[in-house]
């Protein structure tokens, strides 16, 4: 009698044209118990077809196939079977690929030769993000009592253009929304090259890596012993100190969303800075996002890619209202403003509206980089750029999430009615 598969097994479709390359990955498969290949398609033809008939949880697809390739049979599994988790594979390690890839619904792009251990990490990924994912989409829907601390809004900050100033614009918002009674934690989610450290002078005992192995787990109090704290007050969780130890933490590329799921609750606001690459675990860290900041520059090529990942984000159906976009780096030199697209141009390109421009500085910037403090609290003078612009963008960011009391006002005066207080979005 055959051995029982465990309850929790997971079913995988593969379908790629090499006949070599489909009977190697199921021999990898099968070594583990949880993992089960439950068909293979030669094309991406047949491969819609079986996914419609087998409905399995993984679909592992090659991207180059001769009747229709990966990425459009990706889209047209994607409409018919949503859950099915779909792994793009391709010879070509491209940027553009992955992003091609997401766009067409992939949740995780492969490239070959993949290692044993990155395929297997992977297909589990995938499988796990839906379950433990769903359920803070609902956490954010519930209300909001205003009257407490732990409000668990979480505000990601992201680009796909490297120098946008991501972690200037996260470190100043995380200072921005400090206020007396709201508790602010920063996270360094750019886990291999992260700057926040650099940018706050902070030199931590403990970084991320501590809490990895212990993340189902995770106590509370040691979770505030393993963050750093600036003199401002505000708290910080810290990436690795150098790249090559930041693969113990993406070995599960959940790891970050599962930490900031943990602690949510203890806290007003989460401010994560992200690195530039959309993987997993960033797409991971937009899905549990409260609000995603979505920053850009006034260049043809920063606004190509905003395009972009302004698509991906329709495909995941985000609602419109979960996206700020703002505009970092904009000149003051008329000169150089005249090469340059202005917030007009890219809000009517975008068909979004571009919610703040912050001018640039450098000279603002790096003194308060030099004296290890956010920009906003860098100069008595609160009225200059970028300062007053930050500090703008801080305060629409806290009036958008935080409701705030509104007295009514009786609708007869010659009636009395006892005013009450009424919560509502701003």
């Amino acid at each position: 009698m055959p051995e029982k598969a465990p309850e929790s097994v997971i079913t995988i479709l593969l379908v790629d044209d090499s006949v070599p390359t489909r009977e190697n990955i199921k021999k990898l498969l099968s070594f583990e118990r949880d993992l089960k290949v439950v068909g293979m398609a030669g094309t991406g033809i047949e491969g819609i077809a079986l996914a419609r008939e087998l409905k399995p949880d993984i679909i592992i697809m090659d991207i180059n196939m001769p009747d229709m390739d990966g990425l459009e049979a990706t889209t047209k599994i994607v409409d018919s079977a949503p859950s099915t988790g779909i792994i793009i594979l391709s010879a070509q390690d491209d940027s553009n690929y992955m992003r091609r890839s997401m766009l067409a619904g992939a949740k995780a792009f492969l490239t070959k030769p993949s290692s044993p251990d990155e395929i297997y990490n992977t297909v589990r990924a995938v499988h796990k993000r839906a379950p433990v994912l769903q359920p803070s989409m609902g956490e954010l829907n519930r209300p909001v009592d205003p009257t407490r601390t732990g409000a668990g809004h979480i505000v990601v900050v992201y680009s796909p253009q490297g120098g946008a100033g991501c972690t200037t614009i996260a470190t100043n918002l995380a200072a921005g929304l400090m206020r007396d009674g709201v508790r602010v934690l920063l996270v360094d989610g750019n886990l291999q090259f992260g700057d926040v450290g650099v940018f706050l002078n902070l030199k931590p005992q403990s970084t991320i890596l501590e809490l990895v192995e212990d993340v189902e787990d995770l106590d509370t109090d040691y979770f505030e012993n393993s963050l750093a704290a600036h003199n401002s007050g505000l708290k910080v969780l810290m990436g690795p100190q150098r790249p090559e130890e930041a693969e113990k933490a993406m070995v599960d590329p959940l790891v970050v969303s599962k930490i900031i799921n943990k602690v949510r609750w203890n806290y007003d606001f989460i401010v994560v800075d992200t690195s530039l690459h959309l993987d997993e675990m960033t797409l991971s860290l937009f899905d549990i996002a409260t609000r995603i900041v979505l920053v850009s520059t006034p260049t043809l090529a920063s606004v190509k890619n905003i395009r972009s990942v302004l698509d991906l984000f329709d495909q995941l159906h985000y609602p419109h209202e979960k996206i700020t976009m703002i505009l970092n780096r904009v000149s003051k030199d008329p000169h150089i403003k005249k090469l340059l697209l202005s917030s007009e141009q890219i809000s009517n390109f975008l068909k979004r509206k571009v919610e703040m421009s912050i001018p640039a500085d450098d000279m603002v910037v790096l003194e308060a980089v030099r004296k290890g403090i956010p920009v906003v609290s860098s100069q008595r003078d609160r009225t200059k750029s970028p300062i007053k612009e930050l500090l703008e963008f801080a305060n629409f960011i806290y009036a958008a999430l935080v409701p705030e009391p509104v007295e009514k006002a009786p609708s007869q005066p010659i009636k009395k009615v006892t005013s009450k207080l009424e919560w509502g979005r701003s």
